[in-house]
């Protein structure tokens, strides 16, 4: 049997903090979400001024990066017209999405969740999802 890492609610709590904090700094309010191993939500906020809208857009980014074990952001060229993965936006019943912002969580080399962050900017997304990523 395959021993696994995956994240749990208290890793969850301080990639969101993190995630806070650099949201705060940027000016930026967001939705965090944390997925663990399988892509299953551990859990979610969405900070005070962050868009309604992008509530299920940060959970499918976290979803997304475990899914293909990449940042999400690294999946949009090869996701566009004549890309080796030319459609993957229309698999996963609606819940695969390229925009930047979903970040795998690795433990030992291998994808343990990931975070997904949505509400501003691509660079502001990723710029949170890095930081929030590196508390784990």
């Amino acid at each position: 049997m395959r021993s696994t890492h995956t994240v749990g609610l208290s890793d969850a709590r301080r990639i969101i903090d993190a995630g806070i904090a650099e949201a705060d700094r940027i000016g930026s309010p967001s939705n965090i979400a944390v997925a663990d191993a399988g892509g299953s939500l551990v859990a979610h906020v969405r900070m005070d001024g962050a868009q309604l809208g992008s509530i299920e857009h940060s959970i499918d980014k976290a979803h997304t990066s475990v899914l293909f074990r990449s940042a999400t952001g690294d999946l949009t060229r090869d996701s566009e017209p004549g890309g080796q993965f030319w459609g993957m936006a229309l698999s996963g019943l609606g819940r695969v999405l390229v925009f930047a912002g979903g970040v795998p969580l690795r433990a030992d080399g291998e994808v343990a969740g990931a975070v997904g962050v949505s509400g501003g900017s691509r660079e502001q997304d990723t710029t949170v999802a890095e930081a929030a990523a590196a508390a784990l």
